[in-house]
């Protein structure tokens, strides 16, 4: 049987405030060695949201694996849209570029055009096959995974993490690496990280999210944060917070 140990950590807020962020929200971590699972807030980590462009993860590997995109440098042009509520008000990632490109600056017009190719039938056979979300499709736009009931809680995050690790999903290896490559966000001497952000504004609220796992020479930990703060609620750190606060979860479990 295997070994499963949960420890829950109790100075969220207190870490939280002491980096100026002052945020609800929750994280998850899971010790890839010792089979461990940390939680910030138990109940919370079931609670289901938006992916927001954290779904570019498993996006980029149903567009590889469907033969949408030959490889993370194929070319998706820009369709001229300018409508500000449909893409964002962001500029400079209105223009021709790679899906690698994209994954890194978060251009959701791109995925949203692969996201055309693609089709939900295809979307609901490897959502289903991965166990990813809730498998509600039925908003009709290409960008369900930013606006709609389309949602999946920190702890599922983390358990398709660890399965695209492992390499134990419906897509070939050659995805697998392609992904891995182009998700990593940080390498140093003693780690890598690969992950991937997300926000969304619904319901009131910003959702930010920062998922991805940390691959040292002896183990592996994966993680999953998830902010939720009231739009009316300035703070100019929330973007910042998703990574600090994670970090600083990781290193008080000797992770860094």
């Amino acid at each position: 049987m295997q070994r499963l140990t949960v420890f829950f950590l109790c100075c969220w807020a207190v870490a939280a405030r002491a980096q100026d962020c002052n945020i609800p929200g929750n994280t998850v971590i899971y010790d890839y060695r010792e089979q461990r699972w940390t939680f910030t807030d138990s109940a919370d980590a079931l609670k289901t949201s938006l992916p927001a462009s954290t779904f570019k993860v498993i996006n980029l590997l149903i567009a590889l694996e469907t033969g949408v995109i030959k490889d993370e440098m194929a070319i998706v042009k820009w369709p001229g849209y300018t409508d500000t509520t449909l893409y964002g008000y962001r500029p400079s990632i209105y223009k021709d570029m790679t899906v690698k490109e994209a994954f890194e600056v978060s251009a959701g017009w791109v995925f949203m055009e692969l996201s055309k190719k693609i089709g939900k039938e295809r979307y609901r056979h490897y959502l289903a096959a991965c166990q990813y979300g809730n498998g509600n499709l039925s908003r009709n736009d290409p960008d369900f995974w930013n606006y709609g009931p389309f949602e999946i809680s920190p702890r599922n995050q983390v358990e398709f993490l660890i399965k695209v690790y492992e390499e134990k999903l419906p897509f070939s290896k050659r995805s697998f690496e392609i992904l891995k490559r182009v998700m990593v966000t940080e390498r140093t001497d003693n780690y890598v990280i690969r992950s991937k952000t997300g926000w969304t504004r619904v319901y009131g609220n910003d959702y930010g999210w920062w998922v991805g796992y940390l691959e040292k020479k002896d183990n592996v930990y994966f993680f999953a944060t998830r902010l939720v703060k009231d739009r009316k609620v300035i703070n100019p750190d929330f973007s910042s917070c998703r990574k600090q606060i994670t970090i600083q979860k990781l290193k008080e479990l000797k992770a860094m």
